[in-house]
């Protein structure tokens, strides 16, 4: 039976979101302040569809601890919201929606919010229900959208989903 998981985490960024959401919405871009990009020296990358927005695609092969899957984004809505389908092939299969979702604040900043939601089955399944998904992947949202923030400007700190 599978368990719903959803993990997120938010962060200010000292930019406005047109300088964020460029870095999000292009796939090409996401080496600049992915929080995995330091996991395998040597992955492998394929881009396709379209340069940037919805359509691009990105797959990507590595060593154990980087597995392997492929990315699409699935929805935009200019400096607001990227919308991320992503598939998972090694270390285990899975399908998960990745949205971000950008909003200004007061300061000329902008709160970055990245979720995750997927369905885990088997193992899996088991580490959703004590909720180690969050443990496991929260802190690589936290490394990366401190990546991100310094990649648009300066930051202010992730705070916890």
């Amino acid at each position: 039976m599978a368990t719903p998981f959803r993990v997120e985490r938010s962060h200010v960024v000292d930019a406005p979101p047109s300088a964020v959401f460029p870095l999000l919405v292009d796939l090409h871009r996401w080496t600049v302040w992915s929080p995995w990009e330091d996991t395998d020296p040597q992955l492998k990358r394929t881009y396709g569809g379209s340069d940037a927005g919805v359509g691009a695609t990105y797959a990507w092969s590595g060593n154990r601890k980087a597995g392997s899957g492929s990315m699409v984004v699935q929805g935009v809505t200019a400096d607001e919201r990227v919308e991320v389908g992503v598939s998972f092939l090694k270390p285990f299969p899975a399908d998960n929606v990745t949205v971000f979702t950008l909003t200004p604040t007061g300061g000329g900043g902008t709160t970055v919010r990245w979720e995750m939601t997927g369905e885990s089955s088997g193992f899996g399944a088991v580490m959703a229900r004590l909720g180690a998904m969050d443990k496991l992947v929260g802190k690589d949202f936290e490394k990366g959208l401190r990546r991100l923030g310094a990649a648009a400007g300066t930051t202010s700190g992730p705070t916890p989903g």
